[in-house]
């Protein structure tokens, strides 16, 4: 089993023990003031928009900045010119929290994507409860029909949905689902190995009109021009950013001028 095989299993088991009204959880996230614009952040300038991170550890590379201050990671990426955060929120395999999204948005005006492992739309409706702007879905992790409705669903309730894929087929049903953000995952699903030129491969695919951004694997200035040259709108910085000596520093440096 590749890692993300066994992450989406052990979600899938767990939400399927979730005796929770679905019902009721979307009447609550649907009663809450507007979320903020996640999509619209990331088309607001000529440069490369940075969703920036707040990752304590991950499977493949174990403990990266794991007892973080979420505040103050917010605060100097905010300072760093991110556009918008990105917040692991889970637990078992990324040492993430609820409390993390909550604390980092709480600290500033910049909307804020769950990045979790979405398998059921309760997971949907708990990133609009828990505060989060927008909510990914991994085309990898979810059949057609899935992806569709949870698509849907983020929309009715005011979410945007960051649509990660890996390949052509995967953007096929990512377009066909409706996404208007589009993020392409550079690592390989079965070795956890960065393939840089997939990237640039697979958002030549994306039509105009559609948010594109650059995931994993993006390690300095030289690899954010070559993505802006591709044509990618956004860049999703994670470790790069958590293990920086100044992050605010290592960030601006990403913000080159947009393709």
């Amino acid at each position: 089993m590749t890692y993300l095989d066994r992450i989406i299993e052990r979600h899938r088991e767990v939400a399927a023990a979730d005796t929770r009204s679905l019902e009721d959880l979307v009447a609550s996230a649907g009663s809450l003031p507007p979320a903020r614009d996640f999509g619209a952040a990331l088309s607001a300038s000529s440069e490369l928009a940075v969703i920036a991170e707040i990752k304590r550890r991950s499977p493949s590379k174990g403990d990266l900045h794991r007892h973080l201050d979420p505040v103050a990671m917010a605060t100097t990426y905010a300072a760093g010119g991110a556009a918008c955060l990105s917040v692991l929120t889970d637990a078992e395999f990324f040492a993430g929290s609820v409390d993390d999204l909550k604390a980092a948005r709480a600290a500033t005006a910049l909307p804020v994507i769950r990045k979790d492992f979405t398998v059921d739309p309760r997971d949907v409706a708990d990133a609009r409860l828990m505060g989060a702007d927008a909510v990914l879905l991994i085309a990898a992790a979810l059949d057609e029909f899935e992806l569709v409705e949870f698509h849907q669903l983020a929309t009715e309730l005011g979410l945007t949905a960051l649509v990660e894929v890996h390949d052509e087929p995967e953007l096929e049903l990512a377009l066909e689902a409706g996404a208007t953000v589009v993020g392409v995952n550079q690592r390989d699903l079965v070795t956890f190995e960065v393939d840089h030129a997939r990237a640039e491969r697979v958002g030549r695919a994306i039509p105009d009109g559609v948010v594109k951004v650059a995931e994993s694997g993006i390690r300095d200035a030289d690899d954010a021009r070559r993505l802006a040259e591709a044509g990618f709108d956004a860049l999703l910085v994670g470790e790069t950013l958590v293990t920086a000596t100044d992050p605010a520093a290592t960030l601006a440096s990403l913000r080159v001028a947009a393709g």
